[in-house]
């Protein structure tokens, strides 16, 4: 439908919850394209990513946000931060739970955060392919009684079952508008810094317990190839010397086996032959005002 006719609505959606309760999942689900990576361990997402759809003639732009979870570190507490700016600046908050896990302290914590901030938001119960229907009832009815929650979506992210009726509910909730984004745009996030992204989902599915959260990935160089498609160079940032060895693997190994899966996802994604190289680096980067800025996260906070 075009985006000429009709009575326009456009608006944002923040997407809040403890770490792990799908909420990247989600978002690629609503968008119908991978905008935020996703991975089995918490705390993956570590800045604010948006992701743009569009339903009838509604413009939904998404917020997906860091966990929300203690804070300690600098890093921690600058993801925190930029999870609540995320529900300042939304017209409608959503908060995802993992149905399928009793109610934690993150979560108790946000429900708290939303209570000191007068914050109304709509509940989404995830997860409900591994869970029987009379505990995500009563799960429903207590998260109910905090009085915090307008509507009440039940919803899999991973297959699917009930986000048609919560983005129907989403749509229609937005403020009559113009469209903020082009009709065809995905994400705000440049294609470089997704492609960094992909990169760094790598590390933390093919490293496992080893050293993800002490690494990062930023993009050093972008250049077109005679071939059509783009030669791509990205640093892996490690904070010690003895990490280094862990990224690179026996004869590099590790490394190579990282740069090829994230190739070949990056392919699929830009639908263009992609030549990526990496490069490991150490760096004190989680103390670096530059990385903070380039995530557009607060080094200060």
């Amino acid at each position: 439908m075009s985006a000429e006719t009709g009575a326009r609505r456009a608006g944002f959606v923040a997407l809040l919850g403890a770490p792990n309760a799908g909420k990247s999942t989600l978002l690629n689900r609503l968008v119908g394209a991978k905008i935020s990576i996703v991975t089995p361990k918490a705390q993956t997402t570590r800045t604010r990513v948006l992701g743009i759809a569009i339903h009838n003639q509604t413009q939904l732009v998404f917020i997906d946000t860091p966990g929300i979870f203690e804070a300690k570190k600098r890093f921690d507490r600058a993801m925190v931060a930029a999870a609540w700016a995320g529900a300042a600046s939304a017209d409608i908050v959503a908060v995802l739970v993992d149905a399928s896990r009793p109610i934690g302290d993150d979560t108790r914590r946000l429900l708290s955060g939303l209570k000191e901030q007068s914050i109304k938001a709509v509940l989404v119960l995830n997860k409900i392919d591994l869970v029987a229907r009379n505990k995500l009832l009563g799960l429903a009815d207590e998260l109910n009684r905090e009085g915090i929650f307008t509507d009440i979506f039940m919803v899999s992210a991973t297959t699917g079952d009930g986000v048609d009726d919560l983005m129907e509910h989403f749509a229609g909730r937005l403020p009559l508008g113009p469209w903020l984004y082009p009709e065809d745009q995905l994400s705000d996030m440049p294609q470089a810094l997704l492609a960094a992204e992909v990169t760094r989902e790598q590390l933390f599915l093919q490293l496992r317990q080893e050293l993800p959260y002490a690494a990062t990935v930023e993009p050093e160089s972008w250049k077109a190839m005679e071939d059509g498609g783009v030669r791509i160079d990205q640093v892996i940032y490690v904070e010690r010397d003895s990490h280094k060895p862990i990224v690179l693997g026996k004869g590099g190994a590790r490394i190579k086996a990282i740069g090829t899966a994230a190739r070949r996802e990056l392919e699929q994604m830009f639908d263009h032959p992609v030549h990526l190289f990496l490069h490991v680096k150490v760096r004190d980067w989680s103390e670096s005002r530059e990385h903070y800025r380039a995530l557009g996260l607060d080094f200060d906070v």
